[in-house]
């Protein structure tokens, strides 16, 4: 943590805005001490929080992979490129010292550091009315909300750290935080949040109600408060958001920020030197499809195979090269520069609210409801309605439903843990999948390691079980 809080400490990215589109280029580096005295310094450090969403260890490549590579939707088809970081997570042979796991931590604290100064910093600047700095304030509390939301599903129990940090000193010794605390906090920050937030924003890219509102929903539904998560659930439909009825529009690199999207971080490709692209199509494709492909994170053919006919999510969302390998579609090739990505990483849109109700309301035996809202994305996807009688099997479509829905957008292995279901879909994966005869998922494997470098550092700051 010491080693986190002395990067954190000193580093500030700051940007600047276009009038509709969150831009999160980087201008230059400031001293947080010297910075921060007025509405214009304030503006640029917000946008440095939402920035801290594209680092590695964030949006551009770890959620994806941590969400997805250790369950039965993607793979590694070159487990030996990049040092086996991504192939220890398909084979769960995870060590404390993978450089993602590292990146995860450092650039989720990164951002949560940047969050803390802004909401510490934001109440004292003149310049700014009360209800813009209510907005900002707002969009703080959720960034922070995510992002410990992240790192508690990664990680277990994690220093929680809520307000500046000046002295790198202060959080030196502080143990891991309890699950319980953070979620607390987490819950805290986001009805705050959507209490603050607007409806709708003149910026793309920027936080709004709705994703706070989804977020909340997904947070109470992984500590199975089903009815709570409900109560917030519900409002997202009313503000707005529809399902696209073509599936192929959905991440079309021409109709981002569309009328399904929640909330999503803003890749560009072409600028501030190609360095404000993602590098998922890269790092995502398969290797030989493309120069510098890196055949990381594939969807299975089992997932491919799932799909049944006439469901047009599969062409939409899955292709094959010419040899049979099957790709991402929802990422696109959009520059020269094969590490200069314009996709943007979608974290929350209506079919994941729906489905989430569906849900909820089937474990809490509302079996018409549940019905209800898994035929929204059975019809959208062009196949037949279901009229299920049970708890249970409304519970294992919906499962089916969302591993087919969100293939690639980082939610499969999330939903095996909230489920209960990791080891057991895990294991029988391995039985049935040529090439897994050494891979073997334990009961610690459901949670990643805390990276050695954090140890090594702070004693206080103690291995999850196993590693």
């Amino acid at each position: 943590m010491k080693k986190i809080f002395i990067t954190i400490f000193s580093i500030s990215v700051m940007c600047s805005c276009s009038s509709d589109l969150l831009d999160v280029n980087p201008e230059a580096q400031k001293v947080s001490s010297q910075f921060y005295t007025n509405s214009s310094e304030i503006e640029q450090g917000i946008i440095s929080v939402y920035s801290a969403l594209q680092y590695t260890g964030q949006y551009q490549l770890a959620m994806p992979a941590f969400g997805e590579l250790p369950s039965d939707n993607t793979y590694d088809e070159v487990p030996a490129n990049d040092s086996f970081t991504y192939g220890e997570m398909d084979f769960f042979t995870i060590q404390p010292n993978n450089s993602l796991i590292a990146s995860a931590w450092k650039d989720h604290y990164i951002g949560i550091q940047q969050a803390n100064i802004i909401l510490t910093r934001i109440g004292k600047i003149p310049d700014m009315t009360d209800a813009l700095k209510n907005t900002r304030i707002g969009e703080m509390k959720f960034l922070r909300a995510l992002m410990y939301f992240n790192l508690v599903r990664i990680y277990g129990d994690v220093p929680l750290v809520l307000k500046e940090t000046t002295n790198v000193n202060d959080y030196f010794g502080q143990a891991r935080t309890p699950i319980a605390e953070v979620y607390s906090a987490i819950e805290k920050d986001l009805k705050e949040a959507i209490d603050l937030l607007p409806t709708t924003t003149s910026q793309k890219g920027r936080v709004t109600k709705g994703a706070a509102l989804g977020i909340m929903g997904k947070v109470l539904l992984t500590q199975k408060k089903f009815g709570e998560s409900l109560t917030y659930l519900n409002q997202v439909e009313s503000l707005g958001y529809q399902l696209l009825p073509d599936v192929n529009k959905i991440f079309d690199v021409t109709n981002e920020n569309n009328a399904e999207i929640i909330f999503d971080v803003q890749f560009t490709s072409g600028l501030n030197g190609n360095s404000e692209g993602s590098m998922a199509f890269q790092m995502f494709s398969p290797s030989g499809s493309v120069s510098g492909a890196k055949g990381h994170n594939l969807p299975t053919k089992e997932v491919y195979n799932l799909y049944s006919a006439g469901d047009t999510r599969r062409s939409a969302y899955i292709g094959l090269t010419s040899n049979g390998i099957p790709f991402s579609k929802k990422l696109v090739k959009t520059s020269n520069t094969i590490a200069d990505g314009g996709s943007n990483f979608v974290v929350l849109r209506l079919a994941d609210v729906f489905l989430m109700m569906a849900e909820c309301f089937a474990e809490q035996n509302d079996i018409a409801n549940a019905n209800l809202y898994l035929n929204k994305i059975k019809t959208r996807a062009g196949i037949a309605p279901v009229n299920l009688s049970t708890k249970d099997l409304l519970l294992n479509e919906i499962d089916r439903e969302r591993r087919l829905e969100f293939v690639g957008e980082g939610h499969r292995w999330f939903d095996l843990l909230r489920t209960g279901k990791a080891i057991s879909v895990m294991t029988a994966h391995f039985t049935n999948n040529a090439g897994y005869s050494t891979a073997q998922i334990k009961p610690h494997h459901l949670l990643m390691p805390v990276p050695q470098g954090q140890i090594n550092t702070d004693p206080a700051i103690k291995q999850n079980p196993g590693y």
